[in-house]
């Protein structure tokens, strides 16, 4: 009897053994993953969190002020048409989404030349902003960019539109350039989707009568649903923390009478160019804890609605 008690024992501190032994391989495997975020993510943001409440210029040490950046925040006209103008960005979500979805479906079909315009797509997500910004800025330039050129030439407009200058057309024009630049990189993503939904399910709505736009919102629509949500969240997160094109399409300006300017770019503006880190950290607590809540909002409702379909 003890010798089978000792064996049993020593069996069990083996399997113990071989537990821990691979939990550390485990922890190993992780280890470069976790460290990457430490110092990128957890490191930062609590840095942001504690200069949040100082005032900080790179010239003196940080200065303990309470929540008087916050307060200042909330009393900033410009932080709310920061706020405000990156949530009409958002606008840029849906659209993205339908034009993405029409256009995977469309490249979805065994024609000639369909690989060739799926890359062409696709070139756009795979160019540098800089050089997008660039081509835009031409244009949509005043009065002799290409489309006012054009216009001018059929005689449709007396006088050149001002699309990057004008405070009622700049925000709108930098969204059409994001929304250009992403259609063939959530295409793809629609595209891949697209795979699996069998051909039956089509088959078999084509018997019932359906249309093909009822297949498509009856077979493909649910069919590519988790894709949606994914491409939703991504798009919106993105629309939020928009920065580089309207950097570079308003001169790093904001656009005349910051009519461009969204949160991320007031946050660049305060802590690049007017040094004032304590309130740029601010900005980035709130900037981050708005984006938290929308991103988990907007996932909760489509998974609600998945579950509900």
């Amino acid at each position: 009897m003890p010798a089978y008690v000792s064996n049993q024992e020593t069996l069990a501190e083996g399997a113990q053994r071989r537990k821990r032994r691979r939990l550390v391989t485990a922890y190993l495997f992780t280890l470069p993953a976790m460290s990457f975020l430490i110092v990128f993510l957890f490191i930062p943001l609590f840095a942001a969190v504690y200069l949040s409440f100082t005032n900080y210029n790179l010239l003196t040490a940080p200065e303990w002020v309470g929540t008087h950046n916050y307060s200042r925040l909330f009393d900033d006209p410009l932080f709310w048409r920061g706020l405000r103008n990156s949530f009409i960005y958002l606008i840029c979500t849906p659209i993205l989404i339908v034009l993405s979805i029409a256009l995977a479906i469309v490249v979805n079909r065994p024609l000639r030349g369909v690989s060739a315009f799926r890359a062409l797509y696709y070139i756009p997500a795979v160019t540098s902003i800089v050089a997008i910004g660039m081509i835009f800025e031409f244009v949509f330039a005043e009065p002799a960019g290409l489309i006012n050129g054009a216009l001018l030439s059929l005689g449709w407009i007396e006088r050149p539109i001002n699309f990057l200058t004008h405070p009622d057309s700049t925000l709108i024009s930098i969204m059409f350039v994001t929304v250009w630049r992403g259609i063939g990189f959530y295409m793809i993503i629609f595209l891949a989707a697209l795979q699996s939904v069998p051909d039956e399910l089509y088959e078999a709505a084509a018997i019932d009568g359906a249309n093909k736009l009822k297949q498509h919102w009856y077979v493909t629509i649910p069919g590519i649903r988790a894709s949606i949500i994914f491409v939703a969240i991504i798009s919106s997160i993105s629309a939020l923390k928009v920065f580089e094109e309207i950097w570079i399409m308003t001169n790093a300006t904001g656009g005349l009478l910051d009519s461009a300017l969204t949160l991320m770019f007031y946050l660049y503006r305060q802590g690049f160019i007017n040094l004032e880190l304590g309130y740029a950290s601010a900005i980035a607590v709130v900037f981050t804890i708005i984006t938290l809540i929308f991103s988990i909002a907007n996932l909760r409702f489509l998974e609600r609605n998945t579950d509900a379909s």
